[in-house]
């Protein structure tokens, strides 16, 4: 990476069509994909190409960061933690935490069988009121089941936060599970058809 890179990343406030530019450039394949769900697409949005970016990491936080206070402005309570699920979505929901300074869960996509053999890692209490923060949602699939999980830890889950919506359900899905649903980004703003 050239040094003058380096000195740049720090200072760029890339604007909200222009951060959804380099998440395009970095994360959107075209070919034949079978996703999570089961369905075939021809193009996908492989999240590690973007997540493990700083420079698309920082705004996102900010990002994060404003709907995570006005998603706890809307539902009247503050936020207390963020979660997010293994693997994809630990990076997100660090830099949000990070951003917010807030703690954050993560959710195991299932209960390890080692050590504590625990599923959610971090600290929780009984009617925390947390956010989830989700990389790519489809179908919601993946959001409602670590929602599930943190409220059987006895969370107070709010909503969820997508970095990207796919458009194919998810909100309907999260939102008929009684969450709120919020999205930084759409498969449009990315310029995908």
């Amino acid at each position: 990476m050239p040094t003058d890179h380096l000195a740049n990343l720090g200072s760029a406030n890339p604007s909200h069509a222009e951060l959804a530019r380099l998440i395009a450039q970095a994360c959107v394949l075209h070919g034949t994909f079978t996703l999570r769900s089961g369905r075939v697409s021809n193009y996908y949005i492989d999240k590690y190409l973007f997540s493990t970016r700083p420079e698309v990491l920082k705004p996102l936080g900010q990002l994060f960061a404003q709907r995570i206070i006005e998603l706890g402005k809307a539902a009247g309570v503050p936020v207390i933690r963020l979660a997010g699920a293994e693997l994809g979505g630990i990076p997100l929901v660090t830099v949000a935490s990070l951003a917010t300074g807030l703690p954050s869960i993560f959710v195991r996509n299932a209960k390890k069988d080692y050590g504590t053999s625990k599923q959610l890692e971090g600290a929780l209490n009984p009617g925390d009121a947390v956010v989830f923060v989700e990389d790519v949602a489809t179908t919601g699939g993946q959001a409602i089941e670590a929602v599930a999980v943190l409220r059987q830890g006895g969370a107070n889950v709010l909503g969820v936060i997508a970095t990207i919506d796919r458009q194919e359900g998810a909100r309907e899905s999260i939102e008929n599970a009684g969450l709120r649903f919020v999205a930084l980004f759409t498969k449009a703003d990315l310029g995908v058809q």
